[in-house]
């Protein structure tokens, strides 16, 4: 059967390290999911308000076809800036792309972000001209491990609200019988809830494994009414929510592979939170392919694999994130 890697996160894909940072007074905080070597990349979205940089460039045709890093932070726009103190230490690193190599040319590192809302949550916001987020991100940086790492209210989930509950950030991981790994992280901040109405069992709930979000069920008679939200947030405001995530695998994808798995892997999103992809959330799931290991035969069917473990391995991570943050 298929089981979580060593530690039950996104790191446990090779090639894959994870840092965060935060800041107590302002409630916000930053994750950088870094890539060594730089990695192939592609990004799916599907929330009606979305917030994230350099996501052009992830699409089968461009020229730029590996990522430095992602980051994933509060901050709502101002969170955007987050990257830049990553690609400036990048950069200081001769980490990036680069046409031709050259002493007197710095590279440019590549790195896609993506932000979530937590700018109402009481933290001291009146940061004035100088926000806290490329500072955020060059520490989350300078932070980042190949092992474990912490979650909950930690990094860019250190602010966020999952519905009316606490948000927080999550991983899980997996890795079939064949050796195909993938990992994923999510900062969990979205409109809808992640709990069932009228129960504490997670939406989630069917993918747990070995009790890794609770191990709550619903009860046996239990039927969801279409109309329940349940714990989702009352009078939602345009760009207030999303849940932003990343998914990293070791098989080796092309470029149009990638992005049907990360497409596939919105599926995730839909089994953890009800409702999902609003018109005020603003999700979106970033997939890397650190190209570890080939990708099995026949190709179409290992695809399909890698795409519903991609699903419900994100779903865990969601899950896992808000039970953590509680």
């Amino acid at each position: 059967m298929s089981k979580p890697g060593k530690n039950n996160l996104i790191t446990d894909v090779d090639g894959i390290s994870v840092g965060n940072a935060q800041d107590s007074d302002a409630v916000t905080g930053t994750t950088v999911i870094r890539c060594e070597p730089a990695a192939g990349a592609s990004v799916g979205g599907a929330g009606g308000g979305p917030g994230t940089r350099e996501t052009d460039l992830l699409t089968a045709d461009k020229l730029v076809e590996h990522v430095n890093a992602i980051v994933l932070s509060g901050g709502s726009a101002y969170g955007l800036a987050a990257a830049d103190g990553v690609v400036a230490a990048l950069g200081a690193q001769r980490r990036g792309y680069t046409i031709i190599d050259r002493p007197d040319v710095p590279p440019t590192p590549i790195v896609p972000g993506a932000i979530l809302f937590d700018l109402g949550n009481g933290g001291d916001k009146d940061w004035g001209e100088t926000p806290p987020y490329q500072a955020l991100g060059k520490a989350a940086l300078g932070a980042a491990t190949d092992g474990a790492f912490d979650l909950g209210r930690a990094g860019a989930g250190f602010g966020a609200r999952a519905g009316t509950h606490r948000g927080g950030l999550g991983s899980a991981s997996i890795v079939s019988q064949d050796g195909m790994s993938v990992g994923a992280l999510a900062a969990v901040n979205c409109f809808g809830s992640v709990y069932m109405p009228g129960c504490d069992a997670f939406w989630a709930w069917p993918y747990e494994i070995d009790g890794e979000f609770g191990g709550a069920r619903p009860p046996q008679d239990y039927a969801a009414d279409a109309e329940d939200w349940g714990a989702s947030k009352a009078n939602p405001h345009p760009r207030e929510n999303t849940t932003i995530t990343c998914l990293a695998t070791d098989v080796a994808l092309t470029p149009g592979q990638a992005q049907r798995v990360a497409q596939m892997a919105l599926a995730g999103m839909a089994r953890a939170i009800r409702p999902v992809f609003a018109p005020v959330d603003g999700d979106v799931v970033f997939l890397i392919s650190t190209a570890k290991i080939p990708l099995p035969e026949p190709s179409a069917m290992a695809i399909a694999r890698l795409g519903e473990l991609a699903a419900s391995t994100l779903a865990r991570a969601i899950a896992r994130g808000v039970y953590e943050a509680q």
